[in-house]
């Protein structure tokens, strides 16, 4: 069973990864906090379905597109809780992700996002105040009509509430996808639902997209893809 999960959990929190670019359903309730008393083998089981993807460098899903999985070690848990109760409310159309969300309790859902948040964290790393490249005149217009930096932050990694995604060196394919997913509309299986970043996203051709995407992803960040042991 853990093998057949683990198969499924290809293509999306992201962007753990990212999302990417969303923030929390207004419809969601308030997130279940992580399980201190978790042991090791518990949290083990419930990483299991992640890990076959998430924690192979590289990895790239094949449907809707084919883009690199977003990386979540070091994502903000209240993001990658977020994004989970997304799919599983059917505001993330993913088919293959809203099946795995739908198969974990808001219980579980926290204690793995506070396991990606901690998972390979330095905490002697420290991240430029303000992004650590000058963006191009074409980019830098798009980036200020968007208005990015006033919920993803100056540095692009540290977000001005953690419901919101860190976005800075994330895959640059996996944030082009998930920024086109909030221009769809009415596709069972592709599209995300949200007011803010659909309005962003509406105003960009895919070209422009794409050009924020390379540019955000060129940025220093700390997420990470951490190989699970079987992996390395």
């Amino acid at each position: 069973m853990n093998k057949l999960l683990s198969a499924l959990f290809v293509l999306a929190v992201a962007s753990v990864t990212g999302t990417a670019l969303a923030q929390t359903p207004a419809s969601a309730k308030a997130p279940a906090q992580a399980t201190p008393a978790a042991g090791a083998k518990s949290i083990e089981a419930k990483v299991a379905m992640c890990v076959g993807c998430h924690g192979i460098k590289g990895y790239q899903a094949s449907f809707p597109e084919v883009y690199k999985v977003p990386m979540i070690a070091g994502q903000s848990a209240k993001y990658i809780t977020a994004a989970l109760l997304a799919y599983k409310q059917g505001d993330r159309k993913h088919p293959t992700m809203r099946s795995v969300a739908d198969s974990l309790s808001e219980q579980d859902m926290a204690d793995i996002a506070a396991y990606y948040e901690g998972l390979g964290k330095d905490p002697a790393a420290k991240l430029p105040e303000a992004a650590d490249k000058t963006p191009s005149p074409q980019v830098a217009a798009l980036l200020q009509k968007a208005a990015c930096v006033s919920c993803h932050g100056a540095n692009f990694a540290k977000p001005i509430d953690p419901s919101y995604p860190k976005i800075a060196g994330q895959h640059a394919d996996y944030l082009f996808v998930a920024l086109k997913a909030y221009k769809v509309e009415n596709n069972a299986s592709v599209g995300r639902t949200n007011g803010v970043m659909g309005a962003i996203a509406k105003q960009y051709s895919n070209a422009e997209l794409k050009a924020l995407a390379g540019y955000v992803a060129s940025l220093q960040g700390d997420l990470k893809t951490v190989p699970e042991h079987r992996f390395r």
